[in-house]
This record gives structure tokens, sequence and C-alpha cells, in this order.
């Protein structure tokens, strides 16, 4: 199985930048939409996997010093600032959930043992995942049923055929839609906040959980800056505030 959080879902460098974030509520962002996720399980026969989560230490992610915001704001001015060009979008185009190392765990499923807080349980032929343990970082709810979680792509695929991708070619299109290697690209979160959300960015759409605001933008940065996709002028301008806020909020002593 890829070790995604080897160097991915352990999230690097670029990904300790959510930390600097994480704070209590922003409260200028009141106008944007907040979805409340609901919970169901259907628990199933199951039998242990042996299959280990990062360690627990790798997934808390202490405050970064402040002049790291100069780090992330150097990234966001690498993001070339242009009109979204979303003719044209077709979700067939964007192969996702793919096997692509053949160890019959699917995209989907490898981001589910990435993610899960516990050891995961697998189906009698070791290809789906029956149970675990995750907490959606937009809400902040537990599941244990891997049936009421889904796999966002932070920046949707619909956002990145706008940004640049729509000039892509197909590796490249199933490179970003399966993407394990960046640390950002590819989160767990439930069905309903994946619902709730859609295609929308940060100019639309925020996270529920107020303490995961400034990570979600970053990590929205991060992985634009990584795609080399752009931003039209109403996202830059909404990310740009946010990201400010943010800094602001720490340098004044804000607290998580």
């Amino acid at each position: 199985m890829m070790d995604r959080h080897g160097d991915g879902r352990r999230r690097t460098s670029d990904a300790l930048l959510l930390a600097l974030f994480v704070l209590a509520g922003v409260t200028t962002l009141d106008r944007f939409g907040r979805p409340t996720p609901g919970v169901s399980l259907d628990e199933l026969p199951v039998r242990t996997a042996g299959l280990d989560p990062p360690p627990a230490a790798e997934r808390v992610r202490p405050a970064a010093p402040v002049p790291e915001y100069d780090r992330v704001a150097a990234m966001l001015a690498t993001i070339r600032v242009e009109p979204e060009n979303r003719r044209g979008f077709d979700p067939a185009a964007w192969p996702h959930w793919l096997d692509r190392d053949g160890n019959c765990l699917d995209t989907r499923e490898e981001v589910l043992v990435a993610e899960s807080l516990e050891p995961v349980r697998l189906s009698l032929d070791g290809c789906a995942i029956v149970s675990g343990r995750w907490r959606d970082p937009y809400s902040g709810e537990q599941f244990t049923n891997p049936q009421d979680m889904a796999i966002d792509h932070r920046v949707p695929l619909r956002e990145a055929h706008a940004s640049g991708g729509h000039a892509w070619d197909a590796e490249r299109r199933a490179a970003f839609a399966n993407d394990l290697d960046g640390p950002d690209t590819l989160v767990a979160v439930s069905a309903a906040t994946r619902r709730a959300k859609g295609a929308r960015g940060p100019e639309e759409w925020l996270p529920a959980d107020s303490s995961a605001l400034c990570s979600y933008v970053v990590g929205w940065v991060a992985v634009k800056a990584r795609w080399e996709l752009s931003m039209d002028a109403r996202e830059r301008m909404a990310v740009g505030n946010i990201l400010a806020n943010c800094h602001a909020r720490l340098a004044r002593g804000g607290t998580r």
C-alpha cells in the first residue's frame, strides 16, 4: 500500500502552514455559508486489518511562528489572477478513485486508511474498508462508518477545470484527481459536508468549524500553487482578506 502519510498525509512543510492559522472564530467571515453535517451509522461484519494510521503526534499540528505567514503570502503571490473558464467541464474527463498501485484499494480508500484515527477494519477480501474512526476537519464531527465519509477535493474538480485544468491532458487531470502525494489536495470529510460544499470556493463556502477556517484557506492556496492553477479576482480578494485576518489574530495572540 502507498505510504501516503510517509510524505503526503503527514503534512509536509507546506502543510505545517495549516497550523499557523487554526484559530478560534474568525469574526469577519459571517457572510459565508457554513453547513451542519448529519450522522448515520450502519455497522457491517468485519475482520481486523493490520493497517496503522499515522502516529497521533503527527496529526497534532502545533502553531507555527507568525513569520511563517510570509511563506503563505509568497505562495499566494505566485498564483496568477485571471477570469475562470467553466465551459466544457465533464467529470468523466477527470478519472478519480483509481487503484494506481494495484493493491485493490482505490484512492478513496487510501485516503480513508491514511486519515483514520485508529487502524481500519477491512472486508474479508481486504479490498474494502468496513470501519475506522475519522474526524471531519471541516465540521469537527467524528464517524466510524466509512459510508458516512466522502473524499473532498479541497479544490474541486470543476474549480480546477475553470482555473486552468481545462487545458490539461488526460494524464494530468487523473494525477490531480488522485493526488495522494500532495498533503492538501484530498481530505476525508463527512458525506454531508461534502454535499454542502459542492464545487464552491472560499469566496462562497467555509467550514462549519470556526477553528478550521484558516487552515482550510491555507490548504486551498497550497493546492492552487502546487498545481499552478489560477484564481479569479473575487476568489483572490476573499482568500487574501481571510489570510490577513488570520495572521492579524495570531499576531495579537489569538488562540485555537
